[in-house]
């Protein structure tokens, strides 16, 4: 059977078998689900991986569904799954890791045929959990979403969880209210499906309101039976972007500074319409500048402000409209280390786009890494999600 995508045909009659097929029961292993996608899951499995290696000399991880996918060694293996195994080498086969792959038409197959399909993806899922799993002590497993992800084929994360024996963890956005409501939802299903949820982990709050959230959100969620495991203050690194993500998002021409501008962490974009004198105000790392290319005053105050500093006084320059610098100006400005893109739309559409990115981490974001692996060390309290384990 190829691991290059979910065998899709099996004799109905194995369904009632492998929906119950026994995995590796000697491994602990933990699930991590979201209330929706975009809250955090990632950043913490990325960071538990790190926290548990301290306390646990072999770790295993699997993301069994995944739908956001890229082509390695001939297997389509889900992002995250890569971004994980490329930071910490965790040394069993990549497609393991990420034994199925959804693509856009596979519900409508899934559908037409359930019964033929979900025994080999059942049996494709133990399989490989049991291959990551191997002589590990305890394996995370990170979901697709929230825990009713996955219905419309019948592995939804709470199923999936079950299947593997697992207990879960939910992350949540930060606050009082709506994340104690999504939890609870979430909490059902996993009861359910009759999963133990043994924590919670409220993602990206504001500092000062970190003790306020621990103490209501913590009080909200007893009342469910779940632990708060942890508060995840804001890192402002892990939600800005790099140049390089700037430019493909806006589908921007590289005209200068890509070999060392394309990882400069992006913070603040400004569209200069002001004086070439007030612009001084707004030079500093980790800002962009979108201007007109034939604005020469704004182009060459950067210029100069570069020259005279010599330090880095911006970290990008986007020019909208196709419009381009004067020919002169263009040369000056590739004597500097200013990364420049140049993009088809206008700036209010461009600045339209920078906002509403989702950054998400990738295997180049080494500097996001140890700022990850910290945020879950100083805060999620590692040894009570352990012991639930037991």
């Amino acid at each position: 059977m190829s691991d290059k995508s979910p065998p899709e045909t099996m004799p109905p009659e194995a369904a009632d078998r492998l929906l119950v097929k026994p995995v590796n029961r000697e491994t602990k292993r933990i699930f991590v689900a979201g209330t929706r996608q975009n809250e955090g899951k990632t950043t913490t499995c990325l960071g538990l991986f790190s926290a548990l290696q301290a306390r646990f000399s072999r770790v295993g991880f699997i993301k069994p569904i995944g739908q956001r996918f890229i082509e390695v060694e001939g297997h389509r293996v889900d992002e995250d799954s890569f971004l994980l195994d490329t930071v910490y080498h965790v040394r069993v086969p990549i497609d393991s890791m990420s034994p199925i792959a959804i693509d856009t038409s596979f519900t409508r197959r899934f559908l037409k045929s359930p019964d033929t399909i979900l025994p080999g993806l059942v049996d494709k899922i133990c399989r490989a959990f049991d291959r990551v799993s191997w002589e590990k002590d305890i394996t995370i497993i990170e979901g697709s979403g929230h825990a009713g992800v996955g219905s419309v084929f019948n592995l939804s994360n709470a199923s999936v969880a079950r299947i593997l024996g697992a207990k879960a963890i939910i992350v949540s956005r930060g606050g009082i209210g709506n994340p104690v409501d999504e939890i609870a939802m979430n909490k059902a299903l996993f009861d359910q499906e009759g999963v133990e949820v043994v924590g919670a982990i409220l993602n990206k709050v504001n500092a000062d309101k970190i003790e306020t959230v621990r103490e209501y959100a913590g009080l909200g969620l007893r009342r469910l039976g779940i632990p708060l495991l942890g508060v995840l203050p804001i890192q402002k690194t892990l939600s800005a972007p790099n140049m390089s993500q700037v430019a493909e998002e806006i589908d921007g021409r590289w005209l200068n500074g890509k070999s060392h501008g394309a990882g400069e962490r992006i913070y603040r974009f400004i569209i200069a319409t002001m004086s070439a004198k007030s612009m001084f105000d707004y030079l500093s790392p980790g800002t962009i500048l979108i201007t007109a290319g034939d604005r020469d005053d704004i182009l060459l105050a950067a210029i100069a402000q570069a020259a005279i500093s010599g330090d880095k006084v911006l970290s990008g320059i986007i020019l909208p409209r196709d419009v381009m610098p004067h020919e002169r100006i263009m040369e000056l400005l590739v004597q500097t280390n200013i990364p420049v893109v140049v993009a088809t739309e206008g700036s209010y559409v461009i600045a339209s786009k920078i906002t509403g990115m989702t950054i998400k981490t990738q295997p180049q974001d080494h500097d996001k890494i140890p700022v990850i692996e910290a945020l879950i060390r100083e805060n999620v309290d590692i040894d009570r999600l352990v012991e639930s384990l037991a």
